[in-house]
C-alpha cells in the first residue's frame, strides 16, 4: 500500500520532555526502530505516540523504521537503537548467540502472519507442498523466514527443498505474487487485505488468531514486542518504566476502542487512499494484541521448541538456553 512510503522514511516526533531522571538513568530521550512500521502488528508504536502517551510520560520519542524485524535487530546490536519493536523470537536467537536481549512489553500473543497462496499457482494446499516452491519472507534471517522453515520442517519439507525470496512486504510482496516471483509468502495486515481485495492471492494458513497460531505452531507465539539490551535496562530503569506505562496505556485503549477508531488514529498514509480496507485490515489483526504487556504462559517456550526444530543457532543450544532472560514482567506489572 501506500503507506509504505510513508513507512521506509524515518518517522520521527520530538516530544515534549521532563527533566532527566536522576542517577544514571537515560531521562527521556529514546529511540525505537520499528520492523515496519506501518504493519499492523506493530501498530502500537505509532499509536501510542498519535494519541500522546509518549509525550504524557515526559518522553522525547523517535520512532524509526527498516523493512524488516531482521535489519531492525542488527541495529539495535550495533547500539544505534535504544530498543525495537519487533518479534520476541530474536531475543531468543540472540541468546544462542551470546547477547542478552530481553521484551520489556509483550504487545502480540500471536504472530498476526499469514500464509498467503497466489492465484496462480497449484498443487500448493499446505506445507507439505512446500517442496519445489517459491516461497516470500520479509528478509532472510526475519520472524517470516523463521516461521517459514518451522512449517516446512514440520510437514517433512528441508529447507534446501524451496526456494526462499525476499519480497518485503506490501507493494513488493503483492508484485511478488503477480508477477510469478513466489508461489506463496508470508506476510502481515495490511498486505493480507490488499491481496485478497486484489485477487493476487488466497489465505493457506492464518496466525491473526489464537486457534489457528496453535494449530500451525502448537501454542501460542508471542511475537510484537518492545525488547532491549539487558544493559540498558538495567540502566535505565524510570526510562523503560515511563516507555512501558505508554504502551500498557495503549494496549488498553486498543481493546476498548474499534477499528475504527484505530485507523482514525493512524497517520493519513497508512491507509494507502483506501481507508475501508484499511480498518479491515485492522479488524482482522485487533485480536493479535495482549490486554496488558504481559507475556503469555507458555508462549516463550512455544518459540524455543519452533526455533529449536531448524534453527542451526538455536537447535545445538536448546536445552542451555534460559527463557526467563529473555523476557521481564516488571515493568508492565508496575505500569500505571
Amino acid at each position: 500500500m501506500a503507506a509504505a512510503a510513508a513507512g521506509l522514511a524515518l518517522v520521527a516526533s520530538t516530544l515534549a520532555a521532563c527533566g532527566n531522571s536522576s542517577g544514571g538513568d537515560a531521562g527521556g530521550e529514546v529511540t525505537i526502530m520499528v520492523g515496519g512500521i506501518d504493519k499492523v502488528i506493530y501498530l502500537p508504536a505509532m499509536l501510542t505516540q498519535q494519541l500522546g502517551y509518549f509525550k504524557d510520560e515526559g518522553l522525547d520519542v523517535k520512532l524509526m523504521t527498516e523493512p524488516s524485524g531482521a535489519s531492525a535487530e542488527t541495529e539495535l546490536v550495533a547500539n544505534k537503537v535504544n530498543g525495537v519493536v519487533g518479534f520476541y523470537d530474536h531475543t531468543v536467537t540472540l541468546q544462542a548467540q551470546g547477547k542478552c536481549v530481553e521484551s520489556v512489553v509483550q504487545l502480540a500473543k500471536v504472530p498476526g502472519e499469514v500464509e498467503m497462496v497466489s492465484t496462480k499457482a497449484s498443487g500448493l494446499s499446505g506445507p507439505a507442498d512446500f517442496q519445489g516452491k517459491k516461497l516470500g519472507v520479509t528478509s532472510a534471517g526475519s520472524s517470516t523466514d523463521y516461521l517459514t522453515q518451522y512449517l516446512a520442517t514440520k510437514a517433512g519439507v528441508e529447507t534446501k527443498d524451496y526456494t526462499t525470496v525476499a519480497v518485503g512486504a506490501g507493494s513488493t510482496f503483492l508484485a511478488g505474487l503477480q508477477q510469478g516471483s513466489i508461489d506463496a509468502g508470508m506476510t502481515t495486515d495490511p498486505t493480507v487485505e490488499t491481496v485478497l481485495n486484489q485477487g493476487a492471492g488466497k489465505i493457506l494458513l492464518d496466525m491473526r488468531t489464537e486457534e489457528g497460531t496453535t494449530q500451525a505452531l502448537g501454542g501460542l507465539y508471542p511475537a510484537a514486542s518492545l525488547y532491549m539490551n539487558c544493559d540498558y535496562v538495567e540502566k535505565n530503569p524510570q526510562t523503560v518504566q515511563k516507555i512501558a506505562n505508554a504502551f500498557v496505556k495503549t494496549l488498553g485503549w486498543i481493546g476498548g476502542h474499534s477499528a475504527a477508531d484505530i485507523a482514525a488514529k493512524m497517520p493519513a498514509g497508512y491507509a494507502g487512499g483506501d481507508m475501508a480496507t484499511y480498518t479491515k485490515s485492522i479488524d482482522g489483526s485487533k485480536g493479535i494484541f495482549t490486554a496488558d504487556g504481559v507475556m503469555p504462559d507458555g508462549g516463550p517456550q512455544t518459540v524455543l521448541d519452533v526455533l529449536g526444530t531448524f534453527s542451526p543457532v538455536v537447535k545445538p543450544k536448546k536445552d542451555s538456553l534460559d527463557l526467563s532472560k529473555t523476557y521481564t514482567t516488571t515493568f508492565v506489572d508496575a505500569a500505571k
